[in-house]
């Protein structure tokens, strides 16, 4: 069997030539949702939960039919690249079903590493549950789903005592990368930096996960085969621990297109968001 070609696998920007056009239409169809939540004032851009200018939370909240519940997404770019306002689109889909959707931002390799990109989304959801005092559902792409991975897998007593020790019972990780140790001999670990100490301390695939959380792994059917085996492996090495899993490919999406649903309120992907959400109450 010929050896996997670890940099052809994991560069989705190579493997989908139009990734620029479906980055161009985020970003319009991001601008029009922030204009329209403004206009109707259902928009809190830009509030810092940090010290640095990345983190920022922008918080889109439903214009009727609010459930008083909180949902936290986390924006991919592999740790190292993209824009927390690529992504405002995202919150229509739970904001239509009365759910309150906070879009995080955080600093970005080479200028941190992923341990303190996970620090820093650990101190958005101590943020949110200060101002809020509820626990939350967590949602996240590529890079985000990794880290959405983390803060389901988060013992909360360990971070802060005010917290529950499950602010973050249930997610949803979408095309995630979450054995990172095939990320040490590829040309981006040049900015991400790891080592493999690093990636036995930031790979949630080896993680212990409690057995009252549940995280769905998704991912495009069009995606690479290790992106397939990711997702699959965290699903199978979780439930084996005891956490709720479910596994999803989303038939013809790539590894960009797949987020797509999530701005659709009439989605499958957003029905199942809508069903984990009720885990909370």
């Amino acid at each position: 069997m010929p050896a996997t070609d670890y940099e052809a696998e994991y560069n989705n920007r190579a493997r989908v030539p139009e990734h620029q056009e479906i980055f161009n239409r985020w970003e319009r169809e991001s601008m029009a949702y922030r204009a329209e939540a403004r206009r109707a004032r259902h928009a809190d851009l830009g509030f810092s939960y940090g010290t640095t200018e990345r983190q920022i939370i922008d918080l889109f909240m439903p214009a009727q039919n609010d459930t008083g519940q909180l949902a936290l997404f986390i924006h991919g770019g592999y740790w190292r690249s993209l824009e927390p306002s690529m992504f405002s689109h995202i919150a229509r889909g739970l904001n239509e079903h009365g759910i309150t959707v906070a879009v995080v931002g955080y600093d970005l390799a080479p200028r941190v590493r992923i341990g303190e990109i996970i620090r820093q989304v650990r101190q958005s959801c101590v943020f949110l549950w200060e101002r809020f005092g509820q626990r939350m559902l967590v949602y996240g792409h590529s890079a985000g789903g990794h880290l959405a991975a983390c803060l389901v897998a988060t013992d909360w007593t360990q971070i802060d005592e005010t917290a529950p020790a499950d602010l973050t019972p249930v997610g949803m990780a979408i095309s995630g990368v979450f054995d990172l140790a095939p990320l040490l001999n590829v040309s981006m670990n040049a900015d991400l930096r790891l080592t493999p100490e690093d990636v036995r301390q930031v790979s949630p695939l080896d993680w212990p996960v409690g057995a009252d959380r549940t995280l769905d792994l998704v991912v495009g059917a069009e995606e690479s085969s290790e992106f397939l085996r990711q997702s699959r492996a965290l699903a199978e090495a979780w439930k084996e621990r005891g956490a709720n899993t479910r596994y999803e490919e989303v038939p013809g999406a790539n590894h960009f297109t797949v987020l797509d649903p999530l701005a659709d309120p009439k989605s499958e992907l957003i029905a199942r968001l809508v069903t984990l959400s009720k885990r909370l109450t």
